[in-house]
């Protein structure tokens, strides 16, 4: 039964967002903004969990991670459309740091809380690796070739090229869909869950269109409420003299928070599973929707569009593949794989303060 607060949450929250969006607020409103946006992250968590539980698994899990990065491709096209050339990272910024944020952060603290729960996580080794190998995949064609390929000047891909990435992130995502909802369903599907539930266990076909819609107002309210913190975060970021990197940072965590959220809760449920779909298929989605959003919108971008990462970045990268290699190839993981992913998270985000 859908609670009624959360029925509540996010129309005020779109309501506080049209109020605030293109104004520069004080510091009481950006106060009352971080409450409505708590609250907005909140009450997303509840719906997917709503929707998810009347679909099912993997399709619940899938329904959370495309909603937010849909929503958040089409802020970074805003942005970068409306900020020239001092946008040119931004969307290596975000798409790196959703990345980091899944792969170590969000898996980290699942894995977590699933060992400390029953001391050995368990999960499905086929079809987790088969995700992670879909992320750094698509994150090394991405954001790691464009600083070795040599036909335009800096880390950035051709037209062409950026073409061939576009296209190749849109298959390979496509792809997946197929394998994680068709064809390998069960791959993905939690071990205490190895069958569909039965229809009554579900909830109602109206509750869940009615937990999907608000679902959709509220994540629309989380992305569009941190873009109006972010000249807050700018001002903090500017004041602790880091560099410009870390408001994406900032902003992809308020971002993926519902995501965070949502794979402790069912860590803490024993469904670790669960977790990963939500943390690898978030990643996924953040490179194979964004980067093709990126080519479409660069016919009308002005300025360069940087994607190649920089030397620390792909040193984390790599250490991220081959640590999570390790971690999900066996199907069960202990409180120290979680502890290692976390340090991982904790030094990305540290670096981007402190490169």
């Amino acid at each position: 039964m859908t609670k009624r607060w959360s029925v509540v949450v996010p129309p005020v929250a779109l309501a506080v967002l049209v109020v605030t969006w293109g104004a520069k607020p004080g510091n009481v409103v950006l106060a009352l903004v971080a409450c409505v946006l708590a609250g907005a992250v909140l009450a997303a968590v509840h719906h997917a969990e709503v929707v998810a539980h009347r679909v099912g698994e993997p399709l619940g899990a899938l329904v959370l991670a495309v909603a937010v990065t849909v929503i958040e491709v089409g802020l970074i096209v805003t942005l970068m459309t409306a900020g020239g050339d001092e946008t040119s990272t931004l969307a290596r910024d975000t798409v790196f740091a959703a990345v980091m944020i899944t792969c170590n952060g969000i898996l980290g603290i699942s894995v977590l809380i699933g060992a400390l729960r029953r001391h050995v996580a368990r999960f499905n080794a086929e079809g987790t690796a088969t995700a992670l190998a879909t992320v750094l995949t698509l994150t090394t064609l991405c954001l790691v070739l464009p600083t070795f390929t040599t036909s335009e000047p800096g880390p950035e891909f051709s037209a062409s090229q950026l073409a061939f990435a576009a296209v190749a992130s849109l298959g390979l995502y496509a792809l997946f869909l197929v394998v994680q909802t068709v064809r390998h369903r069960d791959q993905f599907v939690p071990a205490e869950e190895p069958g569909e539930r039965a229809s009554h266990d579900r909830g109602s076909g109206a509750g869940a269109l009615t937990s999907l819609a608000l679902l959709v107002l509220a994540l629309v309210a989380v992305v569009g409420l941190a873009k109006v913190e972010s000249p807050a975060i700018e001002d903090a970021v500017d004041a602790v003299d880091a560099p410009q990197s870390a408001v994406g940072v900032l902003i992809a965590l308020l971002v993926l928070a519902p995501e965070g959220l949502a794979a402790a809760r069912n860590a803490r449920r024993d469904r670790v599973q669960v977790s990963l779909n939500l943390a690898l298929g978030s990643a996924m989605a953040s490179i194979g929707l964004t980067i093709p959003a990126i080519a479409v919108a660069s016919i009308w971008l002005d300025g360069p569009l940087v994607l190649g990462l920089g030397a620390t970045q792909m040193v984390l990268l790599a250490l991220t593949g081959v640590v999570g290699a390790l971690t999900v190839l066996p199907g069960r993981a202990t409180v120290q794989e979680g502890g290692v992913h976390l340090v991982l998270f904790a030094a990305f985000v540290f670096l981007a303060f402190n490169p």
